[in-house]
């Protein structure tokens, strides 16, 4: 995909953002987790990162029930993106729904690591 194509279909997707989306964005949106600034739909190289932190060179995904059978496709796509210079961190769209707190934590955690 072209990088102006990538960059019109990153923007379609932040207007047709999933409810978990919505509800993750909620929380990292305006620096309030830990201040850190995020940026959502995000195009990385060939992908389109959900939220990335730019500044940890962090990347959260979503994944929804659709991503059990791509196992091999999010492997590579995560490989790509590390070579890339990011760290990558996943979660079920159910950790978001069952523990947002949770999550929040853990995203925190991360981006408090020293960077590679």
């Amino acid at each position: 995909m072209e990088p102006s194509a990538r960059i019109r279909r990153a923007r379609g997707l932040r207007v047709e953002a999933t409810d978990v989306e919505r509800k993750l964005w909620a929380v990292l949106r305006a620096r309030q987790l830990g201040g850190f600034k995020f940026r959502r739909q995000l195009p990385i190289d060939r992908y389109i990162a959900d939220f990335a932190c730019v500044e940890a060179r962090l990347i959260i995904e979503l994944d929804g029930g659709q991503h059990l059978d791509n196992a091999d496709r999010d492997e590579r796509r995560t490989r790509v993106l590390e070579a890339c210079g990011w760290r990558v961190i996943q979660f079920w769209n159910t950790d978001l729904i069952d523990d947002l707190d949770g999550v929040a934590r853990d995203i925190l955690a991360e981006l408090k690591l020293p960077a590679a």
